[in-house]
């Protein structure tokens, strides 16, 4: 496994000029409320290119530095803190077990960091996400100028390090793929397991109770994301996350959600009924986002870019909703005049990987990225109709479904990750039968 964070950090460095420096800190701790914290999760950047999981930690990269290119900071081993609050790894466990050329005490950044920055030309760093560690590294470039007369340079140029690492994440490497496989093979049995529970009169915690359950089981410590459980009326809210009301029968309910398996996402959505039988006007729509889900899916191609699927999938939501009389006109004008949106509102997918909207470029440019090998991404197209909207008859009132599945670009298409879900309706109705 180091072996995978040391070929990340050595292909990082080949984009650096000479008498460069990399700075990036991980995530800080963040108090819930008085003395509790949430559960501590590393920046996605800066796991991606260590794998230290710990609080209170930097990581320096210097290109062709004499004593080790990669240094870490990080905390000290002490008894008596690790006797509250769990084991550290330390100085030694930074160099013996993350591979790091040099490791110091984090709380000696402000003696040895500003040495390590002296002379250089350019500083490599995320400016503007930790605003507590830029006011920190513009107090050490300010201490540097002052000693401009004993012939000491500050760096004078400052780039964007998010851009390069993000091209990187980007494009997955087997180790990743297999992650993620895991994370959504995880997924699938969560999604699986509530629909077999659902039925009128639970509430909708009971399955996210169910989700998490099922997740922590399989070795999955934490949801990617605060899932969505949204029965009836509450499917139309597309962030929905307070999943508390009760399941009400003849309704349908949306769910959601995602496990992450060290520290890469699924996010998989599924919709179904909480009595276990679609109605007419549902299967209706349902299968208009069906049909959508796989026009846009059939659009995931090396030689693609990234709007087709969105492309393919608003055309068949619109020409679905017309045929059912919800809207009203022809095909074309019906696109033009974007007409689909008060009933889609949101785009067909997005990027998945260590985040569940992960990082990367969506355009090169002015022009859509083109799809490649190793990208993975959401197809998740949807249709909701909130109730009280007049325009539309009162049979479809308060139906939101989206239908989402984690897809990994291949040589010659695309392979679905989540594809262990139902999601052909009467797939879904057997499961729930059983």
């Amino acid at each position: 496994m180091m072996e995978e964070f040391a070929f990340r950090r050595r292909r990082l460095l080949d984009y650096f000029e000479d008498n460069s420096i990399v700075i990036l800190p991980t995530a800080s701790e963040v108090t819930r409320n008085r003395d509790v914290e949430y559960q501590y999760r590393p920046d996605s950047n800066f796991y991606y290119l260590t794998g230290f999981p710990e609080p209170e930690a930097v990581l320096v990269l210097i290109p062709e530095r004499e004593h080790g290119e990669y240094i870490l900071f990080c905390r000290e081993r002490d008894e008596t803190m690790e006797t509250w609050h769990g084991r550290r790894y330390g100085i030694e466990g930074a160099c013996s077990i993350f591979k790091a050329d040099d490791a110091f005490p984090i709380t000696d950044i402000d003696e040895i960091l500003p040495g390590l920055l002296e002379n250089k030309s350019r500083v490599y760093y995320t400016i503007g996400v930790q605003a507590n560690f830029d006011q920190q590294l513009f107090k050490w470039l300010n201490q540097l100028r002052q000693k401009a007369r004993a012939g000491v340079h500050a760096p004078t140029e400052f780039i964007a390090l998010d851009e390069l690492v993000h091209e990187m994440r980007l494009f997955k490497s087997d180790y990743e793929i297999d992650l993620m496989k895991k994370a959504a093979q995880i997924s699938v049995a969560a999604h699986k397991r509530i629909m077999q529970y659902c039925q009128v009169g639970h509430y909708e915690y009971q399955l996210e109770a169910e989700l998490l359950h099922t997740f922590m089981q399989a070795g999955s410590r934490y949801s990617a994301y605060p899932s969505i459980v949204g029965g009836g009326e509450n499917a139309c809210i597309l962030h929905y996350t307070e999943n508390s009301a009760l399941l009400q029968d003849n309704t349908l309910v949306l769910v959601d959600a995602g496990a992450e398996y060290q520290c890469y996402a699924a996010d998989i959505t599924r919709t179904f009924p909480v009595n276990g039988r679609f109605t007419q006007e549902q299967k209706s729509i349902y299968n208009i986002v069906l049909k959508a889900q796989k026009a846009a899916l059939a659009e995931v191609q090396p030689d693609k870019h990234w709007n087709h699927p969105h492309l393919a999938a608003i055309r068949v939501i619109t020409e679905g909703l017309r045929e059912i009389g919800i809207l009203q006109g022809t095909l074309e004008v019906l696109l033009e005049q974007q007409a689909y949106k008060p009933f889609y509102m949101h785009r067909t997918g997005h990027w998945l990987g260590m985040d569940v909207h992960d990082v990367g470029e969506y355009k090169l440019g002015d022009a859509w990225r083109v799809l490649e090998p190793g990208m993975c991404l959401t197809i998740e197209p949807g249709i909701y109709i909130a109730g009280g909207n007049e325009k539309v008859d009162p049979k479809w009132w308060n139906i939101g479904i989206r239908i989402e599945d984690d897809v990994l670009v291949t040589e010659t298409g695309y392979e679905i990750l989540s594809a262990g879900v139902p999601k052909e309706i009467d797939e879904i109705e057997a499961l729930m039968q059983n």
